[in-house]
């Protein structure tokens, strides 16, 4: 029995991607989406597993048919899926009245739930959301019901908001597999049995790292399984380190240079790190220019010379003020007090 197993997909999510991607980010979503969909007819897989936010919020009518209609272009796939803490099923949810095609099987009980495949030996468990925080341990004391020969788990959550769970008592379940959501980066908890396939794509800047999919099989002798990357983009964190020397523009040449390294069609935040010429203001908005970057945090600290400086001053408020920090470490919060202090001292006698 071959399946792909996927999450957090987020359609009608809206991601941040900086001002060459921001327009047409949202509609990478469905199309990473519709890559899976057909990777799913071309390999002729048994199940697609969808284990929770497949919709960033309650999702319209008008998306429920535009994802049916993919689902029901699949013409050996089954689809069986579970709404998670986004698009939890709400008591106007469109998910309640919504009439599924022929090959979709929604878990969308409160309480656990299968749905049988005789011809695939299987059944697959879950239930779903019908609330945004959900602080019980559902899954723990939840086991498999011996309905087929294998038996597979959707499960959304582990965080103590959401549905957090026992990993030790999951293991002993009786499950062939635990297909997770909820946690945007892929993470395997046991191997070949209890893993989170991560987001399709990120929807966040602090979903760093590639993202895909779980590919798997279950035969007589186990189950194997292989993590696919399939995003069109990464989020990646970029330190760039500062000297006195740089100003904003020998930054931004730096911040260009790197980006073309890592990627031109990732997505970065950018931090700025080491000793900044106490002389000179950087200016973040200007480098970012025309890049893919969403976000540039300034973590330097201006290169005084404190003792030079107390030395020159022992006698006035300046004086005082750093005599009180002596002996703090250096990227210490004093440190840092220290460094915006003497910054606004100085300043003020401009």
């Amino acid at each position: 029995m071959k399946f792909i197993h996927i999450a957090d997909v987020h359609l009608g999510a809206q991601p941040d991607a900086g001002p060459l991607y921001s327009r047409g980010r949202s509609r990478e979503l469905w199309e990473t989406f519709e890559r899976v969909i057909r990777v799913c007819e071309d390999e002729q897989s048994d199940l697609l597993l969808i284990a929770g936010d497949l919709f960033h919020r309650q999702p319209l009518v008008r998306e429920l048919r535009e994802v049916d209609y993919l689902f029901s272009e699949l013409t050996h796939t089954k689809v069986v899926l579970i709404a998670g803490n986004h698009d939890y099923i709400g008591a106007d949810s469109n998910y309640r009245t919504f009439r599924w095609s022929e090959n979709v099987f929604p878990l969308f009980g409160e309480k656990p739930q299968y749905v049988d495949f005789p011809e695939l030996k299987t059944a697959v468990y879950g239930l779903s959301y019908h609330s945004r925080e959900i602080s019980r341990p559902l899954y723990d004391g939840f086991t498999a019901a011996g309905a087929e020969p294998f038996e597979i788990l959707l499960a959304h959550g582990g965080d103590e908001k959401h549905i957090p769970f026992d990993r030790r008592a999951m293991e002993c379940a009786g499950f062939e597999y635990v297909a997770l959501g909820h946690i945007h980066k892929p993470m395997i908890l046991k191997e070949d049995y209890i893993i989170y396939s991560g987001a399709l794509e990120p929807v966040d800047k602090n979903d760093t790292g590639p993202h895909g999919y779980v590919k798997g099989e279950i035969t007589e002798s186990g189950i194997r399984t292989r993590w696919i990357p399939c995003a069109s983009r990464e989020y990646i964190h970029l330190g760039i380190k500062v000297s006195p020397e740089d100003t904003t523009g020998s930054i931004r040449r730096e911040i260009e240079k790197q980006i073309q390294e890592y990627g031109n069609e990732n997505i970065y935040k950018i931090i700025l790190r080491g000793k900044r010429n106490h002389d000179v203001s950087l200016d973040t908005e200007r480098m970012k220019g025309g890049q893919n970057v969403i976000e540039i945090l300034d973590e330097t600290s201006p290169a005084y010379d404190f003792e030079k400086l107390y030395a020159e001053n022992a006698d006035t408020i300046l004086g005082r003020y750093i005599e009180q920090f002596r002996g703090c470490r250096e990227g210490s919060t004093e440190y840092q007090a220290l460094c915006e202090g003497v910054e606004a001292l100085l300043n003020s006698r401009q």
